[in-house]
């Protein structure tokens, strides 16, 4: 059971990544989906998340607006596309799985205990 997140990368203001987040192991089918974000000396945040039953989805309000998740069960990957990035969305991302949890409420717990992590991805924002 495994999150493979790739993507990140060094982008100057302004510019756009699309990061893509494969599951093994397991069908993305019957999991609510999120992306997470780590900056040095802060606590994590929750992105944005997809919910498994209505596709409903969240975002913080940081990325309103600027960010898009979507996910392609048939390719077991969830994705996120950053537009109009900032500096100070620089930060390691993360994936995450989680059965029961709706969309709202994994974004709102970043915290909380999914059920499946993956590694992060590092995404900069500097000119």
């Amino acid at each position: 059971v495994q999150l493979q997140a790739s993507g990140g990368g060094l982008v100057q203001p302004g510019g756009s990544l699309r990061l893509s987040c494969v599951a093994s192991g397991f069908s993305l089918d019957y999991f609510t989906m999120g992306w997470f974000r780590q900056a040095p000396g802060k606590a994590r945040e929750g992105v944005s998340c997809i919910d498994k039953s209505d596709g409903s989805t969240y975002y913080a309000d940081s990325v309103k607006g600027r960010f898009t998740i979507s996910r392609d069960n048939a390719k077991n990957t969830v994705y996120l596309q950053m537009n109009s990035l900032e500096p100070e969305d620089t930060a390691v991302y993360y994936c995450a799985a989680d059965f029961t949890l709706t969309a709202q409420a994994m974004g709102t717990y970043p915290e909380g205990n999914m059920d499946v992590w993956g590694e992060g991805t590092q995404v900069t924002v500097s000119s």
